[in-house]
Protein backbone atom coordinates (compact mmCIF):
# COMPACT_ATOMS: atom_id res chain seq x y z
CA UNK A 1 0.00 0.00 0.00
CA UNK A 2 1.39 3.44 -0.92
CA UNK A 3 0.48 6.83 0.57
CA UNK A 4 1.04 10.44 -0.34
CA UNK A 5 0.74 12.91 2.52
CA UNK A 6 0.77 16.62 3.15
CA UNK A 7 2.50 18.26 6.08
CA UNK A 8 -0.92 19.16 7.52
CA UNK A 9 -2.05 15.53 7.30
CA UNK A 10 1.13 14.31 8.99
CA UNK A 11 0.67 16.88 11.77
CA UNK A 12 -2.99 15.88 12.15
CA UNK A 13 -2.03 12.23 12.38
CA UNK A 14 0.60 12.96 15.02
CA UNK A 15 -1.90 15.01 17.03
CA UNK A 16 -4.59 12.37 16.67
CA UNK A 17 -2.23 9.61 17.73
CA UNK A 18 -1.06 11.69 20.66
CA UNK A 19 -4.62 12.26 21.79
CA UNK A 20 -5.63 8.65 21.24
CA UNK A 21 -8.06 9.38 18.42
CA UNK A 22 -8.26 7.46 15.18
CA UNK A 23 -7.76 9.42 11.98
CA UNK A 24 -7.99 8.36 8.36
CA UNK A 25 -7.78 10.16 5.08
CA UNK A 26 -8.22 8.26 1.84
CA UNK A 27 -7.14 11.08 -0.50
CA UNK A 28 -3.66 12.13 0.59
CA UNK A 29 -1.67 14.70 -1.43
CA UNK A 30 2.00 15.62 -1.71
CA UNK A 31 2.98 18.55 0.55
CA UNK A 32 5.84 20.96 1.22
CA UNK A 33 7.95 18.79 3.51
CA UNK A 34 6.79 15.42 2.25
CA UNK A 35 7.57 16.65 -1.22
CA UNK A 36 7.53 13.74 -3.57
CA UNK A 37 6.66 10.25 -4.41
CA UNK A 38 5.21 7.41 -2.59
CA UNK A 39 6.49 6.03 0.65
CA UNK A 40 6.91 2.39 -0.30
CA UNK A 41 10.15 1.46 1.41
CA UNK A 42 11.91 2.47 4.61
CA UNK A 43 13.85 5.72 4.47
CA UNK A 44 16.45 4.34 6.85
CA UNK A 45 18.81 1.63 5.66
CA UNK A 46 17.92 -1.97 6.45
CA UNK A 47 19.09 -3.04 9.88
CA UNK A 48 19.19 0.45 11.39
CA UNK A 49 16.93 1.50 14.23
CA UNK A 50 15.52 4.95 14.83
CA UNK A 51 16.73 6.18 18.20
CA UNK A 52 14.45 7.94 20.65
CA UNK A 53 17.00 10.73 21.15
CA UNK A 54 18.52 11.76 17.85
CA UNK A 55 22.04 13.05 17.47
CA UNK A 56 22.32 16.41 15.72
CA UNK A 57 23.83 16.21 12.23
CA UNK A 58 22.78 12.59 11.71
CA UNK A 59 22.75 11.46 8.09
CA UNK A 60 19.26 11.56 6.57
CA UNK A 61 18.34 8.63 4.32
CA UNK A 62 15.84 8.61 1.46
CA UNK A 63 13.76 6.06 -0.41
CA UNK A 64 14.54 5.23 -4.03
CA UNK A 65 13.94 8.13 -6.44
CA UNK A 66 12.50 10.23 -3.61
CA UNK A 67 13.34 13.36 -1.65
CA UNK A 68 10.56 13.33 0.92
CA UNK A 69 11.45 13.24 4.60
CA UNK A 70 10.42 10.24 6.66
CA UNK A 71 9.23 10.59 10.25
CA UNK A 72 12.65 9.35 11.42
CA UNK A 73 14.40 11.95 9.25
CA UNK A 74 12.20 14.70 10.68
CA UNK A 75 13.06 13.60 14.24
CA UNK A 76 16.75 13.73 13.41
CA UNK A 77 16.36 17.15 11.78
CA UNK A 78 14.53 18.45 14.86
CA UNK A 79 17.69 17.69 16.85
CA UNK A 80 19.81 19.38 14.16
CA UNK A 81 17.61 22.49 14.26
CA UNK A 82 17.87 22.62 18.05
CA UNK A 83 21.66 22.36 17.83
CA UNK A 84 21.83 25.17 15.26
CA UNK A 85 19.56 27.38 17.37
CA UNK A 86 21.77 26.79 20.43
CA UNK A 87 24.93 27.49 18.37
CA UNK A 88 24.10 30.63 16.38
CA UNK A 89 27.55 30.94 14.80
CA UNK A 90 27.47 27.40 13.37
CA UNK A 91 26.95 26.92 9.64
CA UNK A 92 26.12 23.52 8.19
CA UNK A 93 26.37 22.66 4.51
CA UNK A 94 23.83 20.06 3.44
CA UNK A 95 25.14 17.65 0.82
CA UNK A 96 22.69 15.60 -1.25
CA UNK A 97 23.70 12.18 -2.55
CA UNK A 98 22.17 9.44 -4.72
CA UNK A 99 22.77 5.82 -5.58
CA UNK A 100 24.31 4.91 -8.92
CA UNK A 101 21.05 4.32 -10.77
CA UNK A 102 19.98 7.10 -13.14
CA UNK A 103 21.93 9.47 -15.33
CA UNK A 104 24.58 11.81 -13.93
CA UNK A 105 22.35 14.82 -14.65
CA UNK A 106 19.28 13.24 -13.07
CA UNK A 107 21.20 12.23 -9.93
CA UNK A 108 22.73 15.69 -9.54
CA UNK A 109 19.23 17.19 -9.68
CA UNK A 110 17.82 14.58 -7.26
CA UNK A 111 20.71 15.14 -4.85
CA UNK A 112 19.96 18.87 -4.94
CA UNK A 113 16.26 18.24 -4.25
CA UNK A 114 17.22 16.06 -1.28
CA UNK A 115 19.53 18.71 0.14
CA UNK A 116 16.89 21.40 -0.46
CA UNK A 117 14.21 19.29 1.22
CA UNK A 118 16.39 19.05 4.34
CA UNK A 119 17.14 22.77 4.21
CA UNK A 120 13.46 23.68 3.82
CA UNK A 121 12.58 21.60 6.87
CA UNK A 122 15.29 23.25 8.99
CA UNK A 123 14.23 26.73 7.81
CA UNK A 124 10.60 25.89 8.69
CA UNK A 125 11.87 25.10 12.21
CA UNK A 126 13.41 28.57 12.50
CA UNK A 127 16.98 28.11 11.26
CA UNK A 128 18.24 31.04 9.15
CA UNK A 129 18.47 29.90 5.52
CA UNK A 130 21.86 31.58 5.11
CA UNK A 131 23.31 29.14 7.67
CA UNK A 132 22.38 26.04 5.66
CA UNK A 133 23.84 26.16 2.14
CA UNK A 134 23.19 23.14 -0.07
CA UNK A 135 25.25 21.14 -2.55
CA UNK A 136 24.62 18.04 -4.62
CA UNK A 137 27.16 15.35 -5.36
CA UNK A 138 24.67 13.10 -7.13
CA UNK A 139 26.20 9.63 -7.34
CA UNK A 140 29.82 10.86 -7.21
CA UNK A 141 30.58 10.19 -3.52
CA UNK A 142 29.01 6.87 -2.51
CA UNK A 143 29.03 5.97 1.17
CA UNK A 144 28.97 2.25 0.32
CA UNK A 145 30.41 0.33 -2.59
CA UNK A 146 28.26 -2.26 -4.28
CA UNK A 147 25.57 -2.71 -6.88
CA UNK A 148 22.71 -3.92 -4.69
CA UNK A 149 19.99 -2.53 -2.43
CA UNK A 150 22.18 -2.76 0.67
CA UNK A 151 24.71 -0.36 -0.86
CA UNK A 152 22.16 1.81 -2.65
CA UNK A 153 20.17 2.41 0.55
CA UNK A 154 23.33 3.79 2.20
CA UNK A 155 24.02 6.09 -0.75
CA UNK A 156 20.58 7.77 -0.92
CA UNK A 157 21.28 10.38 1.72
CA UNK A 158 21.87 13.94 2.85
CA UNK A 159 24.94 14.61 4.97
CA UNK A 160 26.07 17.62 6.97
CA UNK A 161 29.38 19.45 7.00
CA UNK A 162 29.55 21.63 10.11
CA UNK A 163 31.72 24.71 10.33
CA UNK A 164 32.00 27.13 13.21
CA UNK A 165 34.04 30.35 13.21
Amino acid sequence: MMFKTTRRQVASLVICLGLGWGCADEDKKVGDVVQSGQIDEPATPPGSMASQSQEPMSTVFFAFDDYSLSFEAQQSLNATANYLKENPSAVVQIEGHCDERGSVEYNLALGQRRAQSVKNYLVDLGVDASRVPTMSYGEEKPAADGHNEAAWSQNRRAEFVLSTP
